[in-house]
């Protein structure tokens, strides 16, 4: 089946997008990719097309593909905008690039909108490879995925059932220039690594071998599908409302998850922290075990990339890593008519009228105790106890004082001293 035959097929469902949007690097295959889209317009009525170069300006002869690309653009009637990224330097210098190369895509990308890019199906066949010899899950081995979302639109890659010699032939035959990366030569990088010493030699003696891998990358996905619904239907028992009901944060009713098998568990925990941080590799589930399996009046911890588990009695929390930052404190309220903003903690809005005397609000030091109504003077630290607020909670819930008088907490009316309550509007969560 032809190329653009191929490409047709893969946009069938995106044809009512409201933009089509090309991320255009210069090379062989973005380049068929913006090729064949304009030939398909011809005689059919597809979405605006558009293209988008990111230029990383890592190598000095990298300062010559925009120009390039503008022409490409100018010929094919396509309108082209530059974007010029900073790479952040680290560990990974290719993944720094492909992660500031993403985020200026999904700048771009509106409601409707879809973002085309150009991996195929022996790109596919190296992720799977890639990922294998690092240990990778059944998320990690269905490899690229066709679509998913980015930004306001979704990505799309409809060249992952073409082969990059269909590509070849295609740029060949209709006589197309496009622009040869010199990096790609180098073989120090793991990716180039595979793409030059590795497949090759296994394409020769196996020559299907890249299109069983690309198979293969999609059994993978179709039995991550089949996890990821057994995940919903185990955390949908574990989802039980907070008895806090205030704290918006998420978190798991431990019970629930104890009843499923350690697989399951693991299963379901993986899909709830996906969006939430990087996922731990086998080695690290041990944190999970002794958080699960710790006495009740303990307060374990698991910490992870982007924050970390922690459990209050039966009940797990994520609390991401802005929470875990000290609130800045102590904080005058000289106007409590008016909401005070407190900085990187949300705000406070005082209901009833507030005594006299100088207000100001604190965070907890230890100590602290309220004279409650009924109740005479009580220990701050066993009403939060008895509230069943979570300890990581505490170091940022805010304390009304009237001169050195605490008189109210926030978001527990129980608690007030006085004739005025706190309302305390969380941060957003991470």
């Amino acid at each position: 089946m032809p190329v653009e035959s191929k490409l047709l097929d893969a946009l069938r469902p995106w044809l009512a997008a409201r933009r089509w949007l090309v991320g255009f690097s210069g090379g062989l295959d973005s380049t068929v990719l913006l090729h064949a889209l304009v030939r398909l317009t011809q005689g059919r009525r597809l979405p605006p097309i558009s293209a988008v170069h990111v230029h990383h300006g890592l190598q000095a002869v990298a300062d010559a593909w925009p120009e390039h690309c503008r022409q490409v653009c100018e010929g094919l009637g396509v309108p082209l905008e530059i974007v010029r990224v900073q790479v952040a330097h680290g560990a990974s210098l290719e993944r720094a690039a492909r992660d500031a190369r993403y985020a200026a895509f999904a700048e771009r990308l509106g409601e409707g909108d879809l973002l085309l890019t150009a991996q195929h199906r022996d790109d596919q066949a190296e992720t799977l490879l890639f990922r294998l010899l690092r240990g990778a899950g059944v998320r990690g081995l269905a490899a690229m995925p066709a679509e998913r979302p980015l930004g306001q639109g979704r990505l799309l890659r409809p060249l992952l059932a073409v082969s990059r010699a269909e590509l070849q032939a295609y740029a060949d035959a209709q006589g197309l220039r496009w622009i040869e990366d010199p990096s790609n030569q180098c073989d120090d990088h793991a990716r180039n690594y595979l793409r030059l010493q590795v497949l090759p030699p296994i394409s020769r003696r196996w020559p299907q071998a890249s299109a069983n891998m690309a198979r293969t990358a999609a059994h993978m996905a179709e039995a991550q599908a089949l996890l990821d619904e057994l995940a919903q239907a185990d955390l949908a028992a574990a989802q039980q409302p907070s008895p806090v009901d205030w704290l918006a944060l998420p978190s798991l009713c431990l019970p629930a998850l104890r009843a499923l098998s350690p697989a399951r568990q693991r299963n379901a925990l993986r899909h709830w922290l996906a969006h939430l941080t990087e996922l731990p590799d086998s080695d690290h589930w041990c944190g999970w075990e002794s958080l699960r399996d710790a006495r009740g009046d303990a307060t374990p911890r698991w910490r992870l990339g982007r924050g970390e588990l922690q459990r209050t009695g039966e009940r797990v929390w994520w609390v991401g890593n802005s929470w875990l930052l000290p609130a800045e404190g102590p904080l005058a309220w000289p106007q409590p008519s008016t909401d005070l903003s407190l900085p990187g903690n949300g705000s406070l809005h005082l209901i009833g009228t507030a005594p006299a005397g100088r207000l100001q609000v604190r965070y907890r030091a230890g100590g602290e105790w309220l004279v409650l109504p009924g109740r005479g003077r009580r220990d701050l630290k066993r009403l939060l106890n008895e509230n069943g607020v979570p300890g990581f909670v505490r170091a940022r819930l805010p304390l009304l004082f009237c001169e050195d008088q605490l008189i109210a907490v926030g978001n527990l009316p129980q608690l007030d001293a006085a004739a005025v309550s706190l309302v305390w509007t969380l941060p957003p969560a991470d």
